[in-house]
């Protein structure tokens, strides 16, 4: 491996690249030119293979019986991925969809999907569209300057999604410091402590706690939310284990607001530093369908999952070992020039867009409808409304490798 090509690779192993697009992508353009399979090892994480192909990723995640979730299911330091797995054999472990396989995976993923599918999202419209007014009525209010994430983008899928599982709106502010925590391990700002394993797990217990207690109380007393159809959901008769149905929470709450709260900031970046874009959205209200899948290629909230190869096999003529990680670089496959026309470039109205920012495949995202129509609702209610939008400041992107985007992003606006 060429000297370019291997620090290249360390770029996927350091959390602090990815808040830096000037090194991020120059170095996964040329690994998708130059060795699209490329070993990594780089302390502190075990080594893996990274993928950078659109095409390879795809083909990975269709065959979820040779590549598997567990055990190593995102990137993780050696030690949390001991821990993790040592609490897993103990039963005591985090095991949400993206940790488990078919058949379990499946079973476990159709008690939450009727309240993701079509006839719920037309149910939820209404409400949505009515937080999307409140937050942009928000930005009027505070504005003629915001920090449009800590303020706005933070609070608007928090409070779709909490509101869906039936939470207390007291109890969103706690869900938001966990979520940020949890996800925020390798961020200076975010992170708990100073973003250990043990740091890592004390959030998780927190998390733990409070799920536990809402457990017993919608299985006692069923509302008729999302958090009651977790609760009480069975597999052959059987209850979920305590385990998988905090696990489900979990996953819910955290990513099911973060990563859209990441997409619409991302979004709204992209309209600001694209100024003709914003305006061609503007003049042509029937480009937000496709403006959103631009929003949501161009940010790629969920950075990478792992995978596990069951047997011997080969990835673009690559052998790959039984037993052996590999990376799939989510970010590198939404910028892949074999699929995308000028794939730097905003495009409102890019057709096709076959982006992976949803995963592919049997565990493409449970909540890809929903964070579709919150996006859809919020632009909907801005873009018209926005007589004038810059930076105030210099945005700033979370240090991670898993789940993020910005943190922060200063704007100067005037809203009607």
């Amino acid at each position: 491996m060429d000297s370019k090509t291997k620090e290249a690779t360390t770029v996927l192993a350091d959390p602090t690249a990815y808040a830096d697009d000037d090194r991020l992508h120059p170095a996964l353009a040329h690994l998708r030119a130059h060795r699209p399979v490329a070993w990594v090892d780089h302390e502190p994480y075990r080594p893996f293979w990274a993928v950078t192909k659109h095409a390879d990723i795809m083909a990975v995640e269709r065959d979820n019986e040779l590549f598997i979730s567990g055990p190593r299911p995102l990137l993780m330091p050696a030690e949390g991925d001991d821990v993790m797995k040592q609490q897993q054999d103990a039963g005591i472990g985090l095991r949400t969809l993206i940790h488990m396989d078919d058949p379990h995976h499946r079973d476990v993923r159709k008690i939450g999907a009727d309240w993701f599918r079509p006839k719920a999202m037309r149910d939820l419209k209404v409400r949505v569209d009515e937080l999307a007014r409140r937050y942009v009525d928000r930005m009027r209010e505070i504005g003629p300057e915001c920090d449009f994430v800590t303020e706005v983008a933070v609070n608007y899928p928090l409070y779709v999604i909490l509101s869906l599982l039936g939470m207390p709106e007291e109890d969103f502010p706690r869900m938001l410091k966990l979520t940020q925590e949890m996800f925020g391990g390798d961020d200076t700002e975010h992170k708990r402590g100073e973003g250990t394993t043990e740091d890592l797990l004390a959030v998780l217990m927190d998390f733990f706690t409070y799920f536990n207690a809402l457990t017993a109380a919608r299985r006692e007393n069923p509302t008729g939310d999302l958090a009651s159809a977790i609760a009480n959901g069975t597999i052959n008769g059987e209850p979920l284990s305590d385990m998988d149905t905090v696990s489900y929470y979990v996953i819910v709450a955290s990513a099911g607001h973060d990563t859209t709260k990441d997409a619409i900031s991302g979004g709204l970046h992209a309209l600001i530093d694209y100024p003709d874009q914003l305006d061609r959205l503007r003049g042509d209200m029937s480009l937000m369908g496709t403006a959103v899948e631009e929003m949501i290629r161009w940010a790629t909230p969920v950075k990478e999952f792992m995978r596990t190869a069951t047997a011997d096999t080969e990835i673009r003529g690559v052998p790959i070992a039984q037993g052996d990680s590999v990376y799939l670089a989510y970010v590198s496959a939404n910028r892949d020039e074999e699929v995308f026309a000028d794939p730097f470039r905003f495009d409102v109205g890019r057709d096709p867009n076959k982006h992976l920012a949803f995963g592919y495949g049997v565990h493409f995202c449970l909540g890809a409808a929903l964070a579709r129509m919150e996006m859809n609702s919020f632009f909907t209610e801005l873009v018209p409304r926005l007589e004038s939008i810059e930076f105030a400041g210099r945005p700033e992107l979370s240090a991670t490798t898993f789940v993020g985007g910005l943190k922060h992003l200063p704007i100067r606006y005037s809203i009607r």
